[in-house]
């Protein structure tokens, strides 16, 4: 793994309370996964080592305003999504409630991204990058590898590495600092990730081997 701080980024998709935390609306389906993978421990050492090491931090957050309960047709977890009223917020300029909802960011994680440093874009509103700014924002730093890691491993970070390899990035995942729901009729997202992240990905690792890439001691 040949990895610079001038040119590669990490990238964290939907750190937010709905899926991270055992508050959240899907914690029921994920929490497992993430106990297993210790997903929101690993996360956290990835933060701190990106910021000890200077590598710029990407934020792609998932968020569902009022007018997107009015769409007309939707897919399987889309239709799940908006029914539990997950990552909801009243509205893209509206702040109200945000602060400890399913929408905000896990608590731990907000000196990371709460710096002022950390870049933020504009939410995705499907699974993938498609619909937000990310790709832009990246270009614009002339990165070229992305460090991708976060919530939900078959769903947001697999459309985000799909993507990203389309836009021309080299995409490493961390697989234990993501996790997914194991579902009793779908299956287990996170095995079913596992598989395709291994066909696409230019690298599949662990959070030990990427905090070892980024030169941080882990401390």
């Amino acid at each position: 793994m040949d990895i610079s701080k001038n040119n590669t980024a990490v990238v964290v998709i939907d750190p937010q309370n709905d899926f991270l935390s055992e508050k959240g609306v899907t914690w029921e389906l994920v929490g497992k996964s993430v106990k297993e993978n210790k997903t929101v421990e690993n996360i956290e050492r990835i933060f701190k080592a990106a910021k000890a090491s200077g590598f710029d931090v990407f934020i792609s957050p998932h968020y569902y305003y009022p007018s997107d309960h009015s769409w007309q047709f939707g897919g399987t977890v889309e239709k799940m999504m908006h029914e539990i009223k997950m990552f909801d917020r009243r509205g893209a300029l509206n702040l109200d409630g945000f602060s400890g909802s399913g929408a905000d960011w896990l608590e731990r994680f907000k000196p990371y991204i709460e710096d002022g440093k950390t870049v933020v874009v504009s939410p995705h509103k499907v699974y993938g990058p498609e619909t937000n700014d990310l790709v832009l924002q990246l270009r614009k730093r002339n990165i070229r590898k992305v460090i991708l890691l976060g919530m939900s491993a078959n769903l947001c970070v697999e459309a985000h590495m799909r993507e990203l390899l389309e836009q021309g990035f080299d995409v490493t995942v961390v697989k234990d600092a993501t996790a997914a729901a194991q579902h009793p009729q779908l299956g287990d997202g996170y095995e079913a990730a596992l598989i395709n992240f291994g066909f696409m990905a230019n690298a599949v690792l662990t959070t030990d081997e990427i905090v070892k890439a980024m030169g941080s001691d882990d401390k």
